[in-house]
């Protein structure tokens, strides 16, 4: 057995994991990485990455159906479905160098290819290796979570784990669940030639927003997606090629192959997170604002965090680690800045409140700012005109922003921005963006808060009279 001493052990090599792992060491200090799998974590291997990668196939080929309003003859496209799963490693293999474990060695980080877990407060063992450390961070990310449906664990089915391995096209692809991953799926999927049909057991997309989650759903089934709402899974049968998923209210629905996207759970099971005094519950390890878990030399992070599981929420985590550890100062993790995209066409975006729980919040003191798409001009002249932004606003400030339509998860970060270091409507009011961009949504929604006060303002228009009798 090997002991290791060291400033700091981070458990798992997925984004959060790394961003701590380089940053610590290119600052000074001694680090451990663990990564019993895959370098880059569900990330890289087997979530944002992969699943962007396969939309924008689907998207080449609606493509070549779309084009009638602008004067391109729609074709029918021919897919080739391995080919597509091609281009997805492709772009996970161009990626994957800079999340290497040789990438690492050589900025001086010690990698141990093996899983962890804890024998003490500050001790993890990892196949041959007993490793203490200053500080543990525990990066171990989450995995699908597959529900106690009869049957399921007879019937064959995939998770987004094991989708992207699948290089025969779908006949028929069912798909229980319909959150944001559901959704994404059923529409690559649907676009590359498969039938889809969604079981959701309540509301497809129904974290967010209802009236823009439904503009979404809207341009899905249009696009021949069969969405299947208040449908829980009962049951499960069936074999490759023929399956069958029977809801509680008697519906049946049959398809070729099975995608099941009904969430996820913190990976902490091989931790032995006992032996060091770290409480965890179903969501994941127990930790206060500054990510310490009830063993204070030892934090959490990402979705091992219990908390959102987002990609960049487990970057930002990151950074606060950093701060806390190597430099001794506390910092607190936040939530009213971190958004959310969907990244359908069109795409759904959210940062901070909805407009539901703004008005919880708030009552009657919330003001809410919205433009839509068609009134942009980019969007008409390259007709994504179906859209709209809503800005939820509380004395001058945005407390949320929701965000349906093209490149919204590009133009939710303004938002964020925004949030974040407590700006006024008037900052992004200030806001110059180039015409004709998607961009200007963003400033039109400021321009929407300001409007009903500057014309239709009595006071003002008195003022402007005045102001014109007096000058010369």
């Amino acid at each position: 057995m090997e002991s290791i001493k060291t400033d700091l052990l981070v458990i798992g090599a997925g984004s959060g994991g790394l961003s701590v792992a380089a940053g610590a060491v290119q600052m000074g200090a001694s680090v451990v990485l663990l990564e019993g799998h895959k370098m880059g974590g569900d990330c890289l291997n087997y979530g944002c990455v992969p699943s962007k990668a396969l939309l924008a196939a689907g998207q080449a080929a609606h493509a070549m159906q779309a084009g009638a309003a602008m004067g391109v003859t729609p074709v029918a496209p021919d897919v080739d479905f391995a080919a597509a799963k091609d281009h997805v490693q492709a772009v996970i293999d161009t990626i994957k160098p800079v999340d290497s474990q040789e990438r690492f060695e050589e900025l001086g980080v010690r990698v141990i290819r093996e899983y962890g877990a804890f024998t003490g407060p500050q001790t993890v063992q990892a196949g041959a290796h007993e490793i203490t450390a200053r500080r543990i961070v525990i990066a171990t990310g989450s995995s699908p979570f597959v529900p106690p449906v009869p049957g399921l664990e007879d019937v064959p089915s995939f998770t987004n784990e094991t989708i992207f391995d699948l290089r025969e096209r779908p006949e028929h692809l069912l798909i229980i669940g319909g959150g944001p991953i559901g959704m994404e799926m059923a529409q690559a999927h649907r676009r590359l030639g498969c039938k889809v049909t969604v079981i959701e057991g309540q509301k497809a997309l129904g974290r967010d927003d209802p009236e823009m989650a439904a503009i979404v759903l809207d341009r899905l089934r249009a696009g021949g997606i069969v969405i299947e709402e208040s449908a829980t899974a009962e049951k499960v049968s069936g074999s490759n090629g023929n399956i069958e998923v029977v809801a509680t209210d008697g519906r049946v629905f049959k398809g070729s192959h099975l995608l099941v996207a009904v969430g996820r759970k913190a990976n902490t099971d091989r931790l032995n997170l006992d032996a060091a005094g770290i409480e965890s519950s179903k969501a994941g390890i127990k930790v206060d604002a500054r990510l310490r878990s009830t063993n204070p030399k030892v934090y959490a992070i990402g979705d091992a965090a219990g908390g959102m599981q987002f990609t960049h929420v487990a970057g930002y985590h990151a950074g606060l680690i950093i701060r806390e550890v190597l430099f001794g100062l506390p910092a607190k993790a936040k939530t009213v800045h971190i958004p959310r995209a969907t990244y359908t066409s069109p795409e759904l975006a959210q940062v901070g409140l909805t407009e539901v729980e703004a008005h919880r919040k708030y009552g009657v003191k919330l003001e809410v700012a919205r433009f839509d798409y068609h009134h942009n001009d980019r969007a008409i002249a390259t007709g994504h005109v179906t859209g709209a932004i809503k800005v939820m606003v509380v004395g001058g400030k945005p407390v949320g922003a929701t965000i349906v339509g093209h490149q919204a998860g590009e133009l939710i970060a303004l938002w964020s921005l925004a949030i974040a270091n407590g700006l006024k409507m008037s900052a992004v009011a200030n806001m110059v963006a180039p015409y004709p961009t998607f961009a200007e949504i963003n400033k039109r929604a400021a321009g929407a808060y300001f409007s009903p006060r500057l014309f239709d303002n009595a006071w003002v228009k008195r003022v402007v009279r005045a102001v014109q009798r007096w000058l010369p």
